[in-house]
């Protein structure tokens, strides 16, 4: 039988990704020699043909935007928490040859914030209604048993935060993005927002903040995280989310466990520090 000793992260653009520098910490850390973690840029259009061409020595693959629901019909199988989100950042290959896709964001999320002791909520905020901020609903339903308020900037991304808290079955009410700075009152503030917009809202950071799930690594800190930490609140950033979802993704594709997740967390912080 071949070994299955390759992965790679796919998406476009990918330069930027952080994944190689995870995923191989990890290989280095549990002693896999001559494993390997690459990556490629590939579009929606490329997807279909790269993973056909794939050989038995593949163990894996991490996606990226825009892929994450490209894939689904090149799969077999799709795991309930992918299947909720209409998302798939994981797919492991099995030994039988079956290609097998999961959703590490949403309990990688939950374990990000299960580490800095927040195992329960009464009510959260989100701020944004992009493709994270359906993973970060999905991840509030497993801590928070109260309302979840979502801050939009239109009435179309409000019917799609209605429709997932729906699918969800979330309590989730909406907020024009206007009152933003009201979220920053919540237990639990979830900013799926891109560069920059959330940064108005930084001189809004409350005397005695929560805690705050800031899901950009770069640039970082953000202003908003900048002041929030300033303030003494708890505060976890993107990447405490890639570093706990790459955990997963390790385990999944190499059937090790556990991941060294301080080991990735570090190699994580070098690549970073070197930009």
């Amino acid at each position: 039988m071949t070994r299955r000793h390759r992965a790679a992260v796919l998406g476009s653009p990918i330069a930027h990704s952080l994944s190689p520098a995870l995923h191989r910490a990890a290989y280095a850390g549990l002693g896999l020699d001559g494993w390997t973690y690459d990556r490629f840029e590939i579009d929606e259009k490329a997807l279909p043909g790269f993973v056909e061409g794939l050989g038995p020595e593949w163990a894996g693959l991490s996606l990226t935007m825009p892929l994450k629901r490209a894939v689904v019909p090149l799969l077999d199988a799709v795991s309930e928490t992918a299947a909720s989100v209409e998302a798939v950042n994981t797919v492991v290959f099995t030994e039988d040859g079956r290609r097998v896709g999961d959703n590490t964001d949403v309990p990688g999320m939950v374990a990000a914030l299960r580490e800095r002791g927040i195992e329960k909520v009464e009510s959260a905020a989100v701020l944004g209604a992009g493709a994270t901020a359906s993973s970060a609903l999905a991840a509030l339903t497993r801590i928070c048993p109260g309302g979840i308020t979502v801050y939009v900037r239109s009435e179309a991304r409000a019917a799609e935060m209605r429709e997932w808290g729906a699918r969800l079955e979330a309590d989730v009410r909406i907020a024009a993005w206007e009152d933003a700075a009201e979220a920053l009152r919540a237990p639990l503030v979830i900013a799926t927002t891109p560069a920059g917009a959330t940064d108005a809202l930084a001189g809004a950071v409350p005397e005695r903040p929560g805690a705050l799930f800031d899901v950009l690594y770069e640039p970082w800190p953000t202003p908003l995280a900048h002041r929030w930490s300033a303030a003494g609140g708890v505060l976890l950033g993107g990447l405490d989310l890639l570093v706990h979802q790459a955990v997963l993704q390790v385990e999944q594709m190499t059937g090790r466990v556990p991941a060294p997740l301080k080991a990735m967390r570090d190699a994580g912080e070098r690549a970073l520090s070197a930009r």
